[in-house]
């Protein structure tokens, strides 16, 4: 347990970890570590406080196991310990900067705001630095924006039979449980969950273990490989993949086919960690051996510990799936409605979601509560553009782009500022909804790779469900896009 600056601990540290193995004979293991293990107790002048990993994860600990923390805690001090819920203060700073970034152009959507030409600097692979008071000798050697490392866990995963076996995989990674399986290899299709668990085996391991961890894609790991040779910075490359790091996190290795030189140094680079007892996590669209053009040695290497596969979701899985995102975002659905939901729309979660977004918005709009009536309308309306809308990624981006007052041209420039930065979300969220396109083919329209696309969808995802002003700019641009799509039809 941490005190609070000087102040005198009302709480002895040994306090909560007997009330932890008290809790560990009430709960199961799974309950224990999903929602247990990721609390931070500190001391306070009052009593106890109990910082949560975001506000679901406390709304969660309030409801369920508030009661048995407050029991446990009291058995083991001999007294009652006043006991507060709070969040922990990074997740309160990403959640605010989210809002900032969304809220600004929600609420004025339409307000022309003159285009800045100035270039964000290229974002590097996140090194999440140990903590200090932990290990103070552990260098921290880069720092680039959160966005790039959203703060996913595990307690907001849902688990199922088709992806149990990874996340069990990741958890103990992170936890340092099971270094024999080093390097992990997580293999699925797009939208599956495979970065969602790699991000949060990330944020585990530093939390946990206070783990200095590298977070990159396959992408990002070649052009800093090739910024490196260009200005002669290899050794400081090495060092920071190689001795700077406790656990790799590598995602779309596919993107290494046909890299010679970037594949060779990777190799070199998993052979180092190995020796070094370092962790490493991978993650692909297919099984090592099954890569075009990729070094033998390397795919011997990347497959040489446990590979674990995540398969689509059945249907059991997708009603959890859309339960949890209802549960998240505040969202009662009428009693039936989730079976009829995962009945009607047989495709990917991000289907499912569509018809979410549709209830919650038409809800909103019409000032009424979620009905079986209103599910049925919303199917109607979202089931046709789930099979083909006719338009092209590059259709809707140019629609987007012109709704506020900015270019193609734009939306795919380095820059952050949130005049761009939230139509370019908007863009990348009506691209995966309404065209079949993949997550790699959108991203590179705006010059991002497929993980980008992704948080981007899952931002928006969050605030059309929270934000009313958000929802109606964006059902303002489905109007829009329905009448493009019902010209070309016509023309056909």
């Amino acid at each position: 347990m941490i005190g609070l600056g000087n102040r005198r601990m009302t709480c002895p540290p040994q306090v909560w970890d007997g009330a932890v193995r008290r809790l560990a004979r009430e709960l199961s293991p799974q309950f224990l570590s999903a929602w247990i293990h990721p609390l931070r107790p500190e001391a306070s002048d009052e009593g106890l406080r109990i910082s949560c990993p975001g506000a679901f994860h406390r709304e969660r600990i309030r409801k369920q196991f508030l009661h048995r923390i407050e029991a446990a805690v009291a058995a083991e001090a001999g007294r009652v310990v006043a006991i507060a819920l709070d969040v922990h203060e990074s997740a309160r700073e990403d959640e605010a900067e989210a809002d900032v970034e969304l809220r600004a152009v929600a609420v004025a959507p339409d307000h022309r705001v003159p285009m800045q030409g100035a270039r964000a600097p290229e974002p590097r692979p996140r090194t999440l630095p140990a903590r200090a008071s932990e290990t103070p000798s552990r260098p921290a050697s880069v720092h680039v924006a959160r966005a790039d490392l959203p703060q996913q866990s595990f307690e907001s995963f849902v688990v199922g039979d088709a992806n149990s076996l990874a996340r069990e995989a990741c958890l103990a990674l992170a936890r340092g449980r099971q270094i024999a399986m080093s390097p992990l290899y997580l293999v699925a299709g797009s939208g599956l969950g495979k970065s969602h668990l790699a991000l949060a085996a990330a944020n585990e391991a530093r939390r946990e273990l206070g783990a200095r961890v590298v977070y990159a894609t396959g992408e990002q790991f070649t052009n800093e490989l090739l910024g490196a040779i260009r200005a002669d910075r290899t050794a400081e490359f090495k060092r920071r993949y190689r001795r700077e790091c406790d656990l790799l996190v590598l995602e779309d290795v596919q993107f290494l086919r046909g890299k010679k030189q970037t594949q060779l140094e990777l190799l070199h680079t998993l052979e180092h960690l190995a020796q070094r007892g370092a962790r490493v996590l991978l993650t692909g669209e297919r099984m090592p051996k099954d890569i075009p053009d990729v070094d033998p040695r390397l795919a011997s290497r990347m497959a040489s510990g446990f590979c674990a596969e995540i398969d689509p979701p059945d249907r059991k899985l997708r009603a959890a799936i859309l339960r949890a995102k209802a549960a998240a975002g505040g969202v009662r659905l009428p009693e039936g409605s989730i079976d009829r939901l995962v009945d009607a729309v047989p495709g990917s979660v991000r289907d499912l979601e569509a018809v979410l977004i549709q209830l919650v918005a038409s809800a909103s709009l019409m000032k009424r509560t979620i009905d079986m009536d209103l599910v049925e309308s919303a199917l109607r309306k979202v089931l046709p553009r789930v099979a083909a809308t006719g338009l092209e990624p590059e259709r809707i981006v140019d629609t987007v782009a012109s709704a506020f007052q900015t270019s193609a041209a734009a939306l795919a420039s380095r820059t952050r500022r949130r005049e761009v930065l939230v139509p370019r979300q908007i863009a990348m969220y009506l691209c995966t909804r309404y065209t079949h396109a993949s997550l790699a083919h959108i991203g590179k329209l705006f010059g991002r790779n497929h993980t980008a696309v992704a948080n981007a969808v899952r931002t928006v995802e969050r605030e059309l469900l929270e934000r009313a002003p958000l929802r109606y700019k964006v059902e303002a641009l489905v109007a829009r896009l329905d009448a493009v799509a019902g010209k070309q039809a016509s023309r056909r």
